[in-house]
């Protein structure tokens, strides 16, 4: 995963007025933490984050540039706003080239399971240890043509070069079951009601005449 560039201001004003400030500009206040150094407060383009973020995935690797000097930093933690979807504030840890940083990479499905069988994600991300600028955007899993009973482990899973599983081999990261049918799905609903006391009223019998179209 190559490192997108942005070129950032440093940041001397704090506080939540001046983060709306910032914010109001199309800008986002960050900062960057990491290898003993006292953290670096700064903001960033509001556009160009949100595309290096979204092109990057969960761990995107910017360049930051600032003030000349460029830090290679890896995205720890992400504030968006939950009703308007714009950036809030960036977390990043800085790394060095070479540098092993322990991840959770997200696993994507590619093709179809067989008919009429359920396929479960017990485990959505696998923890690795990768090299900062080799990180995956995300591992991916082939389903195509998997039976009922299939079981897919993080033994099972291809990871990219250099990269070291940290999860215990036996993990299970995908499941595929049967599918219920509706019978057995509204069967199990009923149980799971009864379990908890929840008793349905049964329909009302019309009133006696009622519904009654004869004409007089």
């Amino acid at each position: 995963m190559s490192a997108e560039k942005i070129t950032a201001e440093r940041r001397t004003e704090f506080g939540k007025g001046a983060a709306r400030r910032i914010r109001r500009d199309d800008k986002v206040p960050a900062v960057i933490y990491g290898h003993g150094a006292d953290p670096i407060h700064l903001t960033l383009p509001g556009h160009d984050t949100m595309m290096a973020l979204k092109h990057g995935g969960a761990n995107a690797l910017l360049e930051i540039d600032l003030d000349g000097e460029t830090h290679l930093a890896l995205t720890k933690q992400v504030q968006i706003d939950p009703i308007k979807r714009f950036l809030e504030h960036v977390d990043f840890v800085a790394v060095r080239r070479g540098e092993k940083v322990t991840v959770d990479v997200p696993v994507h499905l590619v093709g179809e399971a067989k008919r009429d069988t359920l396929v479960v994600t017990e485990n959505a991300t696998v923890s690795i240890e990768a090299e900062a600028t080799h990180i995956p955007e995300f591992i991916e899993i082939s389903i195509e043509g998997a039976e009922a009973g299939t079981q897919i482990t993080a033994a099972d899973l291809t990871l990219p070069s250099g990269s070291t599983l940290l999860v215990d081999a036996d993990t299970l990261i995908v499941n595929v079951t049967v599918a219920q049918s509706a019978e057995q799905l509204d069967a199990e609903l009923a149980e799971a009601e009864a379990e908890v006391g929840i008793e349905k009223d049964e329909p009302e019998a019309p009133a006696e005449g009622e519904g009654d179209t004869a004409a007089e």
